[in-house]
């Protein structure tokens, strides 16, 4: 195997060759696994075995932990200021904004999403998500407290020490960067598991960390299977917390882990069954290109699609019309196609388990509107798919399905639709379209969910926190509060004049 990718783009919308090396980044260094396993990589528009990369295993995730141990305690953590952590995180920004064409360009032939969904969202979100915690760099600071006449207390936000970072591959590089950027910014050093489906964008941006210049050791990434260098991150005694987003199934595995090893601290951010309650008095056509764009951008491959959808007995039939007449007319096809607004599922896996989710909701009685099939004969396209006729407890209403899946649900009143709402095992995010914003109030108040849009849906903001109540999660990214995740508080005694 080659320790190089190299690919020639030839598309309407970017041509341009990309090259860079597919080993393990462990020490500011691309180097061989121990064993020297590698894993394909897939075009999910074609199902085409794109390149192999190298494939880490419990082994090279311990060398990855010392060697960022080794430079928190030398070349990063409190020996390094935050004005110098900052102005290095502002260069990074810098280099991934002059490469946005060559990223955005490798996350739509990896990953399937659209070309310049990729360029005009996610590598701008994630040079803004770096930009934005180089500013905090500097700031992070305890409080002074006078308890006494004779004695002052103050309190130190120290970085926590090694961070184990897994992502998922639905956003690969903006996930990446949401637990380095602020890790890095408190101090910490980072070893990241990128998706075993996605690892191209996480391997080119090591070369970015290389010409910005970061100490080596301070940023090291592992290709490889959850099972083996993810649980290795979870298990491991040396890594001091673990930031994970993905499945609530593997955040309970890390949890776990976590107990059973160092009891190391950990945040979440799990699954989701966002509802998105649309009332009589909401405008009409800016509900229906908010949830169509809640449930079938990015393929419906994001944890705060809003996959139910309840409408209002009174603009319930308008509505439902209008959804389903712009569901049908949605492109799919080449992400690096112009017009494409949809491309393909991650994986057959993914396809296959979308799939099993629409013959449930056949199985179980629910009404098929539109789509449930494959959409051409090469890759993992499905249609946009949508459901009627559903009930509480069927399984395309409790499930997270992670495809172009929405139910529609109609409603009366808002006691009730609050019940329906929250008749799920997620709290990660919820819609409400109303132009009475007095029921706005109370509905956002009453919905178990971390974020709460209302007369919009599915945009966050960097400067407010991210995650979600009850199985989606614990801690939050992005904003403020995510600086919590990555620092201990040290609470700091001094005697000026207490005797005994």
């Amino acid at each position: 195997m080659s320790s190089t990718f190299t690919y020639q783009f030839d598309t309407p919308v970017y041509n341009g060759a990309v090259t860079f090396p597919t080993q393990l980044f462990i020490n500011g260094e691309f180097v061989d696994p121990i064993h020297k396993g590698t894993i394909d990589v897939i075009n999910p528009t074609t199902g085409k075995i794109i390149t192999q990369v190298s494939v880490g295993t419990r082994e090279d995730i311990e060398v990855a932990t010392q060697a960022a141990r080794t430079a928190y305690k030398g070349r990063w953590g409190l020996r390094v200021p935050g004005a110098e952590r900052s102005k290095l995180l502002h260069k990074l920004a810098n280099l991934i904004e002059t490469n946005t064409d060559y990223l955005a360009a490798l996350e739509a032939l990896n990953v399937g999403k659209t070309f310049y969904g990729a360029k005009m969202i996610d590598i701008p979100t994630a040079v803004s998500i770096l930009r934005y915690y180089a500013g905090w760099a500097d700031k992070i600071q305890g409080k002074s407290i006078q308890t006494t006449p004779d004695k002052i207390g103050f309190t130190r936000h120290e970085p926590i020490g090694v961070v184990g970072a897994i992502v998922p591959w639905n956003f690969p590089l903006m996930n990446v960067i949401m637990k380095l950027a602020p890790a890095l910014a408190c101090g910490n050093t980072v070893v990241a598991k990128p998706s075993e489906f996605t690892p191209l964008s996480a391997l080119f941006f090591c070369t970015l960390i290389q010409e910005a210049g970061f100490p080596p050791g301070v940023v090291n990434i592992v290709t490889g299977y959850g099972n083996t260098a993810g649980q290795a991150i979870s298990e491991s005694m040396k890594i001091d917390k673990v930031a994970f987003t993905g499945s609530t199934a593997t955040g309970r595995k890390i949890m776990e882990a976590a107990a059973r090893s160092n009891l190391k601290k950990i945040s979440l951010e799990l699954g989701g069954k966002s509802p998105n309650v649309i009332f009589d008095d909401a405008d009409l056509e800016q509900a229906v290109k908010w949830a169509i764009n809640g449930i079938f951008a990015n393929q419906g491959e994001v944890c705060v699609a809003g996959s139910r959808i309840y409408v209002q007995a009174g603009i319930y039939d308008d509505f439902l019309q209008k959804f389903t007449e712009s569901a049908r007319h949605l492109p799919l096809g080449d992400p690096f196609s112009p017009d494409t607004f949809q491309g393909p599922l991650i994986s057959g896996i993914q396809f296959e388990r979308v799939m099993s989710y629409i013959k449930s909701g056949q199985a179980e009685g629910a009404t098929l509107h539109l789509g449930g099939k494959q959409h051409g004969t090469e890759g993992y396209f499905i249609q946009p798919t949508i459901f009627t006729s559903c009930k509480p407890d069927m399984k395309i209403v409790q499930e997270e399905i992670f495809g172009p899946v929405a139910v529609v649900i109609k409603f009366t009143t808002e006691e009730e639709v609050i019940e329906q709402a929250n008749d799920t095992a997620y709290g990660l995010a919820c819609s409400v379209f109303t132009k009475d914003i007095d029921r706005a109030m109370r509905v956002v108040g009453d919905v178990e969910a971390g974020t709460a849009w209302v007369n919009f849906s599915n945009y966050p903001d960097l400067g407010l926190p991210f995650g979600g109540f009850k199985q989606s999660g614990i801690g939050r990214d992005l904003g403020e509060y995510a600086l919590e995740n990555y620092t201990n508080v040290k609470a700091v005694h001094v005697n000026i004049g207490m005797r005994i």
